[in-house]
C-alpha cells in the first residue's frame, strides 16, 4: 500500500469536544468513564459509561437542519464540520466511509413506537430516515456537496478501521481526490441492557468492557506531505472460532492481520514503535489479542497502549482509537500498530505512520 496522508481531524469524544480537547485529554490520562445518568441501570450488573456530556449541536448545525437529525448524525455531523474546518473545503470529488457498530439504535426504536400507536401514515417520515446505519454520511455527503462513494460499515468494534481500509483503497486507486474517514456511535439504553444481559459489560468484578459514544472524522488524501501522519498499512483476519457474540481463541488470526499491517506498509516487526491494542476489558478479546502480540513479538514486544479505559469501546466505533494513535506520532514514535478485534471474529489492524 502507498500510504495516505491525514490532513484534518474533528472529534465529538466524552470529556472532549474538538482535536485540542481530546489531545489534552490524553496527555492528562483522562478517563470520561462514570456512572450512567441518562437512563436507570438500577436493574442491571453493569453501571458505567463513557458518555459525551457538553455537547451544542447548535453550535456545528443549523437549527432547521438539525431538528431533522438524530444524535447519532449530530454527532457525525458536528465531526465533519471540525474535520472540514481543520482542513479547509473540500473538492466535490470526495468520498464518505463511516463505521458504526449499531447505528441509530434509539431512532429506530422511537419510529417503531409512532408506527405502532398511530400507523404507518401518521408515523413521523424523518425518523424513518433516520432510522437506517447510512443517515449520518448521508448528511454529511449532502451538506458539503460530496459526489464520491458513500460507504457506511457495520463491524461491531473494527467498523471504523474497515471504513477507513475501504476510502484508502480508493483514494490509491484515485477514484476520488479526497475521503471522509470516520466512525459515530451512541449509548442508548436498549443497546446497553442487552449488551448487560449477555454479560459484556464491566461489572463490580471488573470482568468485562465499558462502551462510550461520540464520532470522530478524518480527511485523508494522496500526498507526500501530512498534517496529522499517515495511514500506511492495513490487515485483515477471520477468526473462525469466534461465536457471532464472542472473541475466539484463535491467536493465530490476529497473528495474520497484524503481519499483514505491517507488511501492507513495507515495515518490519522492529519499526513498530507502539501498539494501541484493541483491549477492551473483555477477558477473552484481551486474552486473544495479548497471546497474539506475545506470539508475533517474542520478547521484543513494544509499549502496549490501552486507550479504550479512557473512553470505552464502541466510542466513535473505534475512530477515536486511530486519531489517539496519530496524536501520538512525534520524532520517536514513527510507527503504530493499531489493532481492533471483533466479538464475532472480524479482524482489522492498521499502521500509522509519521
Amino acid at each position: 500500500m502507498n500510504r495516505v496522508a491525514i490532513n484534518g481531524i474533528g472529534v465529538v469524544a466524552p470529556d472532549a469536544i474538538g482535536v485540542a480537547a481530546f489531545r489534552a485529554f490524553l496527555v492528562r490520562g483522562g478517563s470520561a468513564v462514570a456512572d450512567v445518568d441518562r437512563f436507570d441501570t438500577s436493574g442491571l450488573s453493569a453501571h458505567k459509561a463513557a458518555l459525551v456530556r457538553d455537547f451544542n449541536p447548535r453550535d456545528f448545525i443549523a437549527p432547521m437542519k438539525m431538528r431533522r437529525m438524530s444524535t447519532l448524525s449530530r454527532f457525525a455531523m458536528a465531526a465533519a464540520r471540525m474535520a472540514i474546518d481543520d482542513h479547509g473545503k473540500l473538492p466535490p470529488e470526495t468520498g464518505v466511509a463511516i463505521g458504526t457498530a449499531f447505528g441509530p439504535v434509539q431512532t429506530s426504536i422511537d419510529y417503531m413506537r409512532e408506527y405502532v400507536e398511530k400507523g404507518a401514515a401518521l408515523a413521523p417520515p424523518q425518523l424513518f430516515a433516520e432510522s437506517v446505519a447510512n443517515a449520518p454520511g448521508s448528511h454529511i455527503a449532502i451538506e458539503w456537496g460530496l459526489r464520491g462513494f458513500n460507504v457506511t460499515v457495520t463491524q461491531r468494534e473494527s467498523s471504523a478501521l474497515a471504513a477507513a481500509m475501504y476510502a484508502s483503497s480508493q483514494l490509491l486507486k484515485e477514484s476520488v481526490r479526497a475521503a471522509m474517514i470516520g466512525g459515530v456511535e451512541e449509548v442508548t439504553e436498549i443497546t446497553y441492557s442487552v449488551l448487560d444481559r449477555v454479560g459484556a459489560l464491566d461489572d463490580e468484578q471488573r470482568n468485562g468492557m465499558v462502551i462510550g459514544e461520540g464520532s470522530a472524522m478524518l480527511i485523508a488524501e494522496n500526498g507526500e506531505s501530512a498534517k496529522y501522519g499517515f495511514l500506511s498499512g492495513f490487515g485483515i483476519a477471520r477468526d473462525t472460532t469466534a461465536s457471532i457474540s464472542d472473541w475466539g481463541d484463535d491467536a493465530n488470526a490476529v497473528v495474520t492481520a497484524m503481519r499483514g499491517a505491517i507488511d501492507d506498509a513495507d515495515l518490519t516487526l522492529r519499526d513498530i514503535d507502539a501498539i494501541y491494542s484493541s483491549a477492551n476489558g473483555s477477558k477473552r478479546g484481551d486474552t486473544l489479542e495479548a497471546r497474539a502480540i506475545q506470539q508475533l513479538f517474542g520478547v521484543d514486544v513494544p509499549p502496549i497502549v490501552a486507550t479504550k479505559r479512557g473512553f470505552g469501546e464502541y466510542a466513535a466505533a473505534g475512530a477515536l482509537q486511530l486519531i489517539a494513535a496519530l496524536l501520538a506520532l512525534d520524532e520517536r514514535t514513527r510507527n503504530i500498530l493499531v489493532n481492533s478485534i471483533s466479538a464475532g471474529g472480524g479482524i482489522v489492524c492498521a499502521v500509522v505512520s509519521r
